[in-house]
């Protein structure tokens, strides 16, 4: 009896026991669905992908050419007179002298005594035309004198007063007389001839003492000399200076063919010098008609506004300004260019959409989007990244470029 009695209690305390436990496993299995959802979360979030706008912004359609720089024009200057030496040199290198301006004398003593020598010729040349001429007034004298007594006895003889003889004799010394005359005009004739020589001679040695003085043809910047004193000038030799003109210099610059098409006289360049910060302000002079059958180069020549900032013979970059204009312009990052179409990934709403365009104008790490988008139009800012059309995405803001980068 008391055996059965304890049963019913020990059942009892057993039952307390476990209600615990069984409460805990309850509230366990109420926890797990909870979980389970927290843990979903993360797997229907999209990935993060940087984007880009489409902005309007300056762009400059360029090209970009090397070359040397070089003389528009150089000038040599030679002696005019042969076989003088050089006296004294009023200019070198670097100097820059104007139009006509003094730039060495030669020895003129040998000149000097040749021109001493003409002009004693040219007196004795005069003296003799003075004494041919007052030759010349005595022998006319005598021929009408002559002329008369001959026509005199000419009608005496036709009256029988004189003899044939004598008249015979008269009428030949009137031509002996005459014939006098006629020498004595020759003589004055080659006289005068003789005088124009001398002073011709004389002429010729005034103007080669006039180009004893060396002179600039024209203004500009000594870049050579060869002259020295004492040396003997000539004019079939190396030039005694070579004169920049004006002190203008250019760069010439070798441009592709498909390049070339670009480009127009007058339009501008910036020309930076190899191994140097300086940058000189450029315009196109000038460009060449043909291109070079084995390189496919063409030559333009582009005028410097400072030349006095470069040096002849200096390497260059010239960076020639084809156009410049305000545009719609993506990074060059974010445009796919294939060989039929190019296209970008446009997001709207956190959705990828393929997007074909049409790119004009690159400039640096920008390029011109003609058609395709509209200004604020979010592009994926790298073309490369795996994404699809219609893929959603999270949208990251790229960085807004530096003033350099915007430049480039």
């Amino acid at each position: 009896m008391r055996t059965a009695a304890r049963v019913p209690a020990l059942l009892t305390a057993l039952l307390l026991a476990a209600a615990p436990v069984l409460t805990r496993d309850a509230l366990a299995q109420d926890a797990t669905p909870a979980k389970t959802e927290t843990q979903a979360a993360p797997d229907t979030a999209y990935p993060s992908i940087v984007v880009t706008k489409a902005e309007i912004r300056t762009v400059i359609d360029r090209v970009i050419a090397t070359g040397t720089i070089q003389a528009v024009e150089e000038t040599f200057v030679q002696p005019l007179v042969e076989g003088l030496s050089i006296r004294s040199l009023t200019v070198d290198i670097g100097d820059t002298v104007k139009a006509d301006g003094t730039m060495a004398t030669l020895n003129d003593d040998a000149l000097l005594l040749t021109r001493s020598e003409n002009e004693a010729n040219l007196a004795r040349a005069r003296a003799s035309l003075a004494q041919y001429q007052a030759q010349l007034v005595e022998a006319q004298a005598n021929a009408q004198e002559a002329v008369r007594v001959s026509a005199r006895n000419a009608k005496l003889r036709e009256a029988g007063s004189v003899s044939t003889a004598l008249a015979d004799q008269t009428e030949a010394a009137a031509a002996a007389a005459l014939a006098r005359v006629n020498s004595a005009e020759q003589l004055i004739a080659v006289a005068q001839s003789d005088i124009k020589v001398v002073e011709a001679q004389i002429s010729d040695v005034d103007l080669r003492l006039a180009r004893t003085v060396i002179k600039a043809p024209v203004a500009g910047v000594v870049s050579a000399r060869t002259a020295k004193v004492g040396a003997i000038a000539a004019g079939s030799g190396q030039p005694l200076f070579t004169i920049i003109r004006d002190g203008a210099v250019e760069m010439r610059a070798d441009i592709s063919e498909s390049d070339l098409l670009k480009l127009a006289v007058g339009q501008k360049a910036k020309l930076k010098l190899a191994d140097s910060s300086v940058t000189l302000n450029g315009t196109i002079r000038l460009i060449s008609p043909t291109v070079d059958a084995d390189t496919r180069l063409g030559t333009v020549f582009i005028s410097i506004a400072e030349p006095e900032r470069a040096r002849v013979g200096m390497y260059a970059n010239a960076d020639i300004t084809i156009e410049e204009k305000q545009a719609l312009a993506l990074p060059l990052t974010a445009v796919t260019s294939g060989k039929t179409e190019t296209v970008v990934r446009k997001v709207r709403d956190g959705v990828v959409e393929m997007a074909r365009v049409e790119t004009g104008i690159q400039d640096g790490r920008y390029i011109e989007i003609l058609s395709g988008l509209k200004d604020g139009d979010e592009v994926v800012a790298k073309a490369g990244a795996y994404v699809r059309d219609g893929d959603r995405i999270t949208p990251v803001k790229a960085a807004a470029p530096t003033d350099k980068t915007a430049t480039n």
